[in-house]
């Protein structure tokens, strides 16, 4: 049995990867680190909405930003939660 507390902490993370733009940063990271504006021209996304997504992911502890000069480079917090993700993209293509 889980506590509730673990079983609560779960669903928000999977509530933070739970947005198609935050999965496809999530999968851009798994390459490797990368700064919003590589986000941007590699997902054909506004800054704006990338910088947004880029903070609920923080916020819930899947990315971290670190600065260099005038840029922040995101990268994954760890390879875990990345999993999760790769494994529900792999999921819904087999059903196809």
């Amino acid at each position: 049995m889980h506590a509730p507390r673990t079983l609560t902490a779960a669903g928000d993370l999977l509530r933070a990867l739970a947005a198609p733009v935050r999965i496809a940063i999530v999968l851009q990271l798994r390459e490797g680190p990368r700064c919003v504006h590589d986000l941007v021209d590699a997902l054909a996304v506004t800054q704006p909405l990338i910088s947004q997504h880029l903070r609920v992911l923080k916020s819930a502890g899947v990315v971290e930003g670190e600065r260099k000069g005038r840029e922040v480079i995101y990268s994954l917090v760890d390879d875990h939660l990345s999993h999760i993700v790769v494994d529900a993209v792999a999921h819904v293509q087999e059903e196809k």
